[in-house]
């Protein structure tokens, strides 16, 4: 009787294996699980990571594109200054002279003036002193006015010319049915330019009561500025 049944002693032995079965598994489940967290865990650092860097990118582009507009910018700016210091050098040479040069023509009209004034018999009958005297002032004039033009100045003197009132000033006019209108059939007083400015204009009559001036006919325009001008400057 004290000796149990093998079979009796079976169900509780079985129970406890299923037991232990039971927990091994809900272990397992338990590790399969936290590893699913921590690989969606690091899935989404990689994201935030990727998405820092990208956003990094796009600011380190248009920071790129900024930089690369301002020394456009930049370049332009010293390009335009290269320009007006150049134009401003170059005018600086050809006008600095302006003021004396206009000053100078008085100066030279003034001579013209005191050879008009002598009367013909005394330039004709004149002695020695006298027409040493003419000639004097006649080069002092001469030489005057080619000092001008090696810097520039030059003389205008439209006579037969189409009128220009960008270098002419016409004075007075003329009825003159045989040449064309508007046409300079007199020069009252010469008039000069530097470089492409006008130091002074020409005074002019004019022609009225011709024919029409041609149209194809170009107006008077100043020339280069002198070189011999540029290089004394």
């Amino acid at each position: 009787m004290s000796e149990q049944p093998k079979d009796e002693r079976a169900p509780d032995e079985n129970a406890a294996g299923n037991e232990q079965a039971v927990k091994s598994e809900y272990a397992q489940a338990g590790g399969l699980g936290g590893g699913a967290g921590r690989e969606g865990q690091q899935g989404q650092e990689d994201q935030e990571g990727e998405k820092a860097d990208y956003e990094a990118l796009m600011r380190l582009l248009k920071e790129n594109e900024e930089l690369k507009e301002a020394r456009l910018r930049a370049a332009a700016d010293m390009e335009n200054l290269r320009k007006r210091t150049a134009r401003d050098v170059h005018d600086a040479r050809t006008y600095a002279i302006a003021n004396f040069a206009r000053d100078m023509l008085q100066v030279s009209d003034n001579l013209d003036r005191a050879l008009d004034a002598l009367p013909a018999e005394a330039r004709e009958g004149g002695d020695a002193g006298l027409k040493a005297l003419i000639e004097g002032v006649e080069l002092t004039g001469r030489a005057m006015l080619s000092a001008l033009e090696r810097h520039g100045v030059r003389k205008l003197d439209p006579q037969g010319e189409k009128f220009d009132p960008n270098f002419h000033q016409a004075m007075f006019e003329v009825p003159n049915p045989e040449v064309p209108n508007n046409t300079v059939v007199q020069v009252v007083q010469t008039g000069y330019v530097i470089g492409d400015r006008v130091l002074r204009p020409a005074m002019v009559g004019v022609a009225r009561g011709g024919p029409k001036q041609p149209a194809a006919e170009p107006a008077v325009e100043p020339g280069p500025p002198n070189a011999q001008a540029e290089k004394d400057a």
